[in-house]
């Protein structure tokens, strides 16, 4: 595996990553499959290098790229990326091994006033140079400890994803679990939002807007993508080409391998750039730094780009369907020839564990009151608690692009990209191992559109949860899977319910929304 650090040119590097890969797979682009040999290279397993990377060795380069700049990275409870900086003189060897400080009462979900201190420890695997930034910086994502005991911090996001991977070790089960998110989002080219006590709004554009086909304020050049019609026509229609080129390059430079990148369903803009899979803690990484650098290329070109699984009314919101698989020894366990789909007993398991705790799980997986406005029929949102081979209206599709051992694997298709990807990975590891302890059978699959159902068959089969207050009650009332081998702990999953209660269901629920004055005003 490339470090960071070795960060090629596009002609030495990138062209020869960007094709597609087998594992992952990104629904409905064209399938190319790899190479056994391709597929072998691939099963490197990415924490031998890192546990190679020594403070000595990031100090050593960060002076032959010409750093100036340290960022320090880590993660809040919700999921967004906070920072600090030092000079590149401040980056020793100590710094390593005693950390840094910082105020964690400033932080959501963190530390109350009186217990403030704590402490920064960079991760020196994750080295790499900022490719968004001008100044040289060397961006480090770092884990959290008390200063007082010099323990892993509770709270810490990353501690849960390492928790997560060492209970999988643990079990026995395997001793890798691999993660292929597709974090899906949208380029606008101006948003404009509002809230206050006489006055609630928002205000979208898009150059690929379709409402823009009459505009005439200046010359219009029309091409535009139809509502539910962006997945996906050539350039001019496909507006957004080079600046989803220029991401994949940036991506690229910082470490993230690339499969595809292709415009999306929605008209106005909405994306998909797909990485490689990779183990849970690493996978998380690199999706927080794969939003880093969308926001960041998006608004250098005067672009805008956000996440949120609804932003439009009337056409496709953005999902992160996630690719998972479960190996031991470099052995695929997901894979039996004689199964449904090819699928093992242990992978149907483990099926069946996501499907029985997918409420719980949304309150983590889909973790916001707008992740409700995506998983509504009619706009290919997996609501329906149910898996099958090919079909994305159920929750957990089993591609069946290659029959290769090493390609199975299943897609949880009802997550999405505002979730803190280090516990909704964690979350749903858990889920599935959770399955395979109790040897849990799903419902049986059902290859038919899950919206068009008879009545007597749509009846058994059960929906997702609506809302957020329904998953955050139902994680209440199955959390013990969580718990297990002190993965997630009682105080953060009471931290996180109260945070999402007060700071954002509450919230949401005491203010007028625009379309009641459509619906109430003249009542």
């Amino acid at each position: 595996m490339r470090r960071p650090w070795q960060a090629g040119t596009v002609g030495e590097y990138g062209l020869r990553k960007i094709r597609r890969r087998v594992h992952t797979g990104v629904s409905r682009a064209p399938q190319r499959l790899t190479a056994a040999a391709c597929q072998e290279e691939r099963m490197a397993i990415d924490e031998k290098v890192a546990a190679q990377v020594s403070p000595r060795e990031v100090i050593a380069r960060a002076v032959e790229r010409g750093v100036k700049i340290v960022d320090l990275r880590f993660t809040d409870l919700p999921g967004t990326w906070q920072h600090f900086s030092i000079p590149v003189s401040e980056l020793t060897e100590d710094l390593f091994v005693e950390g840094i400080g910082f105020d964690g009462s400033s932080i959501r979900g963190f530390q109350q006033i009186h217990e403030s201190d704590m402490l920064l420890f960079a991760d020196p695997s994750t080295a790499v140079v900022d490719p968004c930034l001008e100044v040289p910086t060397l961006s480090l994502i770092c884990d959290i400890k008390d200063p007082l005991k010099r323990e892993d911090y509770s709270r810490d996001p990353r501690f849960i994803a390492r928790k997560a991977e060492a209970y999988l070790r643990q079990s026995g089960v395997a001793d890798t679990s691999y993660w292929g998110p597709e974090a899906e989002f949208y380029i606008f080219n101006s948003a404009r939002f509002d809230q206050n006590a006489h006055s609630g709004y928002y205000f979208i554009d898009s150059e690929e807007g379709i409402w823009n086909s009459g505009a005439n304020s200046t010359p219009n050049l029309a091409f535009r993508p139809r509502h539910k019609e962006g997945y996906f026509p050539v350039p001019p229609v496909d507006k957004l080409q080079d600046l989803r080129s220029r991401i994949v390059l940036a991506m690229i430079e910082a470490g993230i391998d690339i499969e595809v990148h292709h415009h999306e369903v929605g008209t106005a803009g909405q994306t998909e750039i797909d990485m490689r899979f990779d183990t849970l803690t690493t996978m998380a990484d690199k999706v927080l730094t794969y939003k880093y650098i969308v926001k960041n290329v998006c608004y250098k070109y005067g672009y805008t780009a956000t996440f949120m699984p609804k932003p439009l009314y009337g056409d496709n919101g953005s999902g992160m369907h996630t690719h998972q698989s479960l190996w031991k020894g470099g052995t695929p366990l997901f894979y039996d020839k004689d199964g449904y789909a090819l699928l093992s007993d242990l992978a149907r398991w483990y099926i069946g564990g996501l499907l029985q705790h997918a409420p719980a799980l949304l309150a983590f997986a889909a973790p916001t009151t707008n992740s409700y406005r995506r998983l509504v029929p009619g706009y290919e949102a997996p609501i329906k608690l149910a898996y099958s081979a090919r079909n994305r209206s159920a929750c957990v599709r089993i591609p069946t692009y290659s029959s290769n051992p090493k390609a199975r694997r299943l897609e949880f298709r009802s997550p999405d990209p505002t979730c803190n990807p280090y516990l909704a990975f964690s979350a749903m590891l858990m889920a599935g191992l959770d399955g395979i302890a109790k040897k849990t059978e799903p419902p049986k699959p059902i290859e038919a559109d899950l919206y068009e159902l008879d009545p007597e068959l749509g009846a058994q089969v059960k929906d997702l949860p609506g809302s957020l207050p329904e998953v955050l009650d139902a994680l209440e009332d199955d959390s013990a899977f969580l718990l297990k081998g002190d993965v997630f702990t009682p105080d953060l999953i009471e931290t996180w319910v109260a945070y999402k209660r007060t700071r954002e269901v509450d919230a949401i629920n005491l203010r007028p929304h625009p379309y009641e004055f459509f619906l109430y005003y003249d009542a």
